[in-house]
């Protein structure tokens, strides 16, 4: 026997593996893995093509940007994964009747099916709020974000007190619940409580019942007053919690809440109105206040009152810059300011270091001067 040549060494079988770190912005991935939750709740599993490291900090999220019905979408969901597990990131949808993008994800999102995600953005997260209690309160799919910083606190055993209540409608509905309990029983240091609004005939139930009132909360975290919260759930769930803590006194500065979603009706109502006014104004404005935003990529330029936003400017202009939110939540609306002055006033959808790079969100953006826009 002939001893192998150097064409047959065990690192000729294995090609070279170049990992990239993940950074906000648009990339390219797959679908690796569909995990049914619960009877209207999937989680879809994504993988980039070349290895990447997914990292982002627990409770932020992406945007996807879909093609349905020969329209593109653009659509903000939580990572429910960890970061702890960095050559994937997963999202948990729940169907909604009547909704667009969740319902063709639930319908088409196999495995192999590719496309773009924009991200990971947002300021709700634990790692920029560090505590050694926290409280986690969710309610329905509003868990995902609370899921993610809980997966990452028992991979990275983290020397953090956890009380996690999670409401659902009933306990059909209840989502992760296998692994909660798993992680729970695995540590001293997590303790999981559910409330379900009403049963569903055929499955039993031993938990609390009902709504999340300050009762409930007192026997499952009597000492939530001195923990740092963590809330993400419908509008009238956080309304309420809020209520509740503002009632004992919370020091509202340690409450955190997760509000990213589609727009509602209300604010598109008031940004309809907001431009209507701003076309009142702009008509008695003189040609001394106005000035002028050009995009240099397009070779255009228009001129703009004070107040209106890059992305109004660019719209009149029949530019299409990508908007998921309209509130400077999702980020997709991210262009570079090469010259001149700018305001934005967003909500967690851009990063310090794009910030610093010279990058605003077009949506929540406006010129303090003439300014030279590139996207």
């Amino acid at each position: 026997m002939t001893n192998p040549t150097p064409a047959n060494t065990t690192a000729d079988y294995f090609a070279p593996v170049n990992t990239q770190t993940w950074v906000n912005g648009r990339h390219n991935v797959r679908c690796v893995r569909v995990i049914q939750e619960s009877w209207d709740v999937n989680t879809f599993c994504f993988m980039a093509q070349q290895p990447v490291m997914f990292f982002f900090k627990p409770g932020q999220f992406v945007t996807l940007e879909l093609e349905i019905n020969g329209q593109q979408v653009m659509r903000s969901y939580t990572i429910s994964s960890s970061p702890s597990v960095p050559y994937s990131f997963s999202i948990t949808v729940k169907r909604v009747p009547g909704g667009l993008v969740s319902n063709w994800l639930h319908d088409n999102m196999d495995v192999g099916v590719e496309l773009a995600v924009h991200g990971p953005v947002g300021n709700f997260n634990c790692i920029d709020y560090p505590a050694d209690k926290v409280l986690l309160l969710s309610g329905g799919v509003g868990i995902t974000p609370l899921m993610s910083m809980t997966r990452w606190w028992f991979d990275t055993s983290a020397d953090v007190d956890i009380a996690f209540v999670h409401s659902a409608r009933s306990p059909r509905d209840l989502i992760y619940p296998r692994e909660l309990d798993h992680m729970a029983s695995r540590v001293n240091n997590l303790s999981i409580h559910t409330i379900v609004e009403h049963m569903h005939n055929g499955l039993a139930w031993h938990g609390y019942r009902g709504f999340l009132d300050e009762a409930k909360l007192m026997m499952m975290a009597p000492d939530f007053m001195e923990r740092e919260i963590f809330c993400c759930g419908p509008a009238p769930y956080m309304k309420a919690v809020k209520a509740l803590l503002k009632a004992r006194g919370f020091d509202m500065s340690r409450y955190h809440e997760e509000s990213f979603g589609a727009t509602p009706d209300a604010v598109v109502e008031d940004a309809l109105e907001m431009a209507e006014v701003a076309q009142a104004e702009a008509e008695a404005i003189s040609t001394e206040d106005l000035m002028r935003v050009e995009f240099a990529n397009y070779g255009r330029s228009i001129q703009v009152a004070p107040g209106e936003t890059l992305h109004n400017a660019a719209a009149k202009l029949d530019l299409h810059i990508p908007k998921a939110c309209g509130m400077g939540i999702c980020g997709t609306c991210k262009v570079l300011v090469k010259e001149g002055e700018t305001t934005m006033e967003h909500n967690g959808g851009i990063t310090e270091e794009d910030v610093e790079a010279g990058y605003v969100l077009s949506c929540c953006t406006v010129a303090n001067s003439d300014v030279v826009i590139e996207y």
